[in-house]
């Protein structure tokens, strides 16, 4: 063996390069790194989100895109919400950006999810990830069919709805994002407590959109943690033009019957507002919803008595309260019900067409992504004759 008489040295100083290599790359901008489609090699000249989606319809959300990050806004999370939240969304593999200090980093395309609402799920099916998901609210409110496969095939936790969820459940699943909703509430809401045990989470707020078709375009929100933005402007875009091919049905009729919805509750009538969703959904019908005039978006609280003036001789009554199963129930509670002249001739209809075993209510589920299926029942139930062969899916009439 051959003996060079400065070999220790020689080793001695290779060493030191290589600990001084390793303590310069700690300290180089962090690389976002993940067990599913990452990029090998970041190249700062390349456009890792060819594929973007283009928000048309929902007013409180928005994106911009990077060449490796997209930053997601969520612009109103509830009512008269004073914060926005931000979302930076890391090509896996490449760089942290800077100066989102506010704003949560997640990389993408998650490998995980956890959701909150039932309405979230049917895009996980939409989109093709439904694998992904290891976590929901309440496993017994669930009625899309291939999360119920999951579910009993012991591939999803049950992890408490958002005032009372387990975090320590959360926090042993470990997903790469937990989806939920806010209501600004402190008290109620799951957001802080999720984020301060060092949770990704992600508020979806769809339900503050006013339109249905606004509503279901949140399927893209979901798109852009998956990177399916492809598919998710696919999707929305056949259901725009589906609602827009049965709406346009709907608009040349003559006679458009009057209908009111909803219930007296614990002494008021809460009506949808002329520019809500529900009221959108009643015009495209081809519906005359009485409280069309209003300009607001959400409910009026209103009494039985000013609801009774305007509504007794309305044509349609729809989405009252789900307890009720009978003409009988709905007069036991209150007599004045009878009054309606609606409630007279059997045309009730209420939005429980597909509950399952627990009550369960897909209306609130499926019903959210699929606008152009609810606005078939109204059609169906408002003028049958314009699409005979539709078969009520979200709707059902109700019994005498």
């Amino acid at each position: 063996m051959i003996k060079f008489p400065h070999q220790k040295p020689i080793i001695f100083l290779c060493q030191l390069c290589l600990i001084a290599i390793l303590i310069i790359a700690c300290h180089q901008t962090t690389i976002h790194t993940s067990t599913n489609t990452c990029s090998p090699n970041y190249n700062p000249n390349q456009d890792y989100f060819p594929n973007k989606i283009k928000i048309t319809h929902a007013r409180g959300l928005a994106v911009e895109y990077h060449k490796h990050y997209k930053v997601v806004t969520i612009k109103n999370p509830w009512q008269n919400a004073k914060t926005q939240f931000q979302y930076v969304l890391v090509q896996c593999g490449t760089p942290t950006p800077q100066g989102f200090k506010q704003a949560q980093v997640i990389t993408v395309p998650i490998n995980s999810i956890v959701s909150l609402s039932t309405t979230h799920l049917p895009h996980l099916t939409k989109l093709g990830v439904v694998d992904k998901l290891i976590g929901v609210s309440n496993s017994n409110q669930v009625n899309t069919p291939e999360v119920v496969e999951r579910i009993k095939a012991g591939n999803i936790t049950q992890v408490g709805n958002i005032s009372n969820v387990d975090i320590e459940k959360l926090l042993a699943l470990n997903p790469d994002l937990v989806t939920t909703f806010g209501t600004g509430n402190s008290q109620t809401d799951s957001y802080s407590k999720l984020t301060e045990a060092g949770l990704k989470v992600g508020i979806n707020a769809e339900y503050m959109e006013d339109t249905p078709l606004g509503r279901s375009e949140w399927l893209k929100f979901t798109a852009l943690f998956f990177n399916q933005e492809a598919k998710a402007e696919k999707i929305f875009n056949e259901i725009v033009n589906r609602y827009t091919q049965i709406a346009a049905k709907a608009q040349s009729v003559k006679n458009r019957p009057s209908v009111f919805v909803g219930f007296n509750f614990k002494g008021t009538w809460f009506m949808p507002g002329g520019n809500s969703y529900v009221a959108k959904y009643l015009t495209d019908a081809g519906g005359n919803y009485l409280w069309s005039d209003d300009k607001s978006n959400g409910s009026l609280p209103l009494s039985f008595e000013v609801v009774l003036e305007r509504a007794a001789n309305a044509d349609y009554w729809l989405n009252f309260s789900q307890a009720w199963q009978s003409v009988k129930d709905l007069i036991s509670e209150d007599n004045r019900y009878a009054d309606f002249q609606a409630v007279k001739t059997g045309n009730l209809y209420n939005n429980n067409g597909r509950v399952n075993a627990n009550g369960g209510n897909d209306y609130w589920e499926g019903g959210i992504s699929n606008p152009d299926i609810v606005l078939a029942d109204l059609i169906k139930i408002l003028h049958p004759e314009i699409l005979p062969k539709h078969q009520l899916l979200y709707y059902r009439k109700f019994n005498k």
